[in-house]
């Protein structure tokens, strides 16, 4: 059976799903996967399906697109991102990708020289990793720190940066860990980026979904400071993921990074790539501009309520620890105990085992870089969240040493 070392997140998924022993005629739940289109309770708003139908029944987008995206979907997106910084984004610094997946495989492209490296989240995505395989990037991993928050290792960066290093990739709001980075610590990233002559990446695909004590802030805030790749979409504040629409900005006011020979060679990259469908980029305009707060703050609501009950039945599962409380995204890094279980290895074989017999399926942490951890992702609705955990419970009472010298043979 293949690793986690050497899949992706959606190829251990499959396997774990591939796993679930169909004969025990149990539901399968899975809160592996952040996908929350998965469950009835997170729809999109009808803005949004109806700018997209709108947009298709016109005929007038049946075409190709500029490679860099559609002039006004680049406008609405600098207009949106402009909200929330110290100054006004040009169109021309915004370039439309399919999905934020393909934006960091543009920032890791562009970045690419001989000898570079990349300093990247412990944990994070794995997905930066396989981008920079292909394109001869070594990857240098910061360690997040679980009892700071989720916090980035400054020293570990100090430590880590030289003369190669070209980027810093700072996932915000966190994932996997669901953390929610405060003004004060971006800035002390800004400034070590400064330091090194680095840029950032700012990984925002969970843009705005924030609803613990810590507001989101965007990195390109700093832009000023230091040259900032912004990347996002319209997947999981939308709801869209399957939408494929997202972005890579150059959030840099004092043209650092985006001189004549970078935009040149930006271009150049997105005449070789396929962007999003253009009647999904023509919707955006009116998605952007038109989707109520009121959409936004049920989402919201509902997240704080469901990541509140996994932390809480996370709590009555002695062999799982959730060290700090999520602020927000969809997903939470919890700690896995594998001394208080009997015949339990590590993660993997926790998370294949639970999946054959409890049909519940969690991403095993190494998957994402940390051996002994799984990740849960509360998007979910409450009754299946509540299920799930409840057989996870079960699992770990048959699994259990305290279950087996209670009960076990004598």
């Amino acid at each position: 059976m293949e690793t986690p070392t050497n899949v992706t997140i959606k190829g251990i998924l499959g396997l774990l799903m591939a796993n679930v022993d169909g004969e025990k005629k149990k539901r399968v739940i899975s809160v592996g996967m952040g996908d929350p289109t998965a469950f009835s309770c997170f729809t999109t708003t009808s803005v949004a399906r109806d700018a997209v139908r709108d947009a298709l029944d016109s005929q007038k987008f049946n075409g190709y697109s500029p490679t860099v995206g559609l002039p006004q979907t680049r406008r609405a997106i600098s207009e949106y991102l402009s909200i929330n910084l110290p100054y006004k984004l040009s169109p021309d610094d915004v370039y439309i990708t399919a999905g934020c997946t393909q934006a960091i495989e543009v920032a890791i492209s562009i970045l690419a020289r001989p000898n570079a490296n990349i300093l990247v989240p412990k944990p994070g995505f794995p997905i930066y990793e396989l981008c920079a395989a292909f394109r001869n990037v070594e990857i240098r991993h910061v360690d997040l720190l679980p009892e700071n928050g989720w916090e980035v290792d400054l020293d570990a960066v100090d430590a880590l940066a030289d003369h190669n290093t070209v980027a810093i990739v700072i996932i915000n709001p966190g994932n996997p860990c669901g953390n929610v980075y405060s003004f004060q610590h971006l800035k002390k990233i800004a400034e070590m980026a400064k330091k090194h002559k680095i840029v950032v990446i700012a990984d925002e695909v969970y843009g705005h979904l924030a609803f613990g004590s810590n507001p989101f802030v965007p990195m390109g805030v700093f832009g000023s400071m230091v040259p900032v790749l912004t990347l996002g979409s319209l997947s999981k504040r939308w709801i869209v993921p399957g939408w494929r629409l997202g972005w890579f900005v150059t959030t840099d006011p004092n043209a650092i990074f985006k001189n004549a020979k970078t935009v040149e060679r930006l271009k150049k990259y997105f005449d070789i790539c396929g962007g999003p469908a253009t009647f999904i980029q023509a919707a955006v305009p009116r998605i952007l501009e038109e989707t109520s707060d009121a959409f936004f703050t049920k989402t919201l609501n509902i997240l704080k309520h469901t990541s509140d009950l996994c932390v809480n039945k996370i709590n009555t599962i002695p062999c799982l620890t959730c060290p700090t409380k999520p602020q927000g995204s969809m997903a939470v890094m919890v700690k896995l105990n594998v001394s208080l279980l009997t015949d339990i290895k590590d993660d993997i074989d926790f998370c294949f085992k639970l999946a054959k017999e409890e049909s519940v399926i969690l991403l095993p942490g190494l998957t994402v870089g940390l051996k002994n951890w799984v990740r849960i992702t509360f998007a979910a609705e409450p009754s299946a969240l509540e299920e799930a955990l409840d057989r996870v419970k079960s699992f770990y009472q048959r699994h259990s040493y305290e279950e087996k010298f209670q009960f076990g043979p004598s």
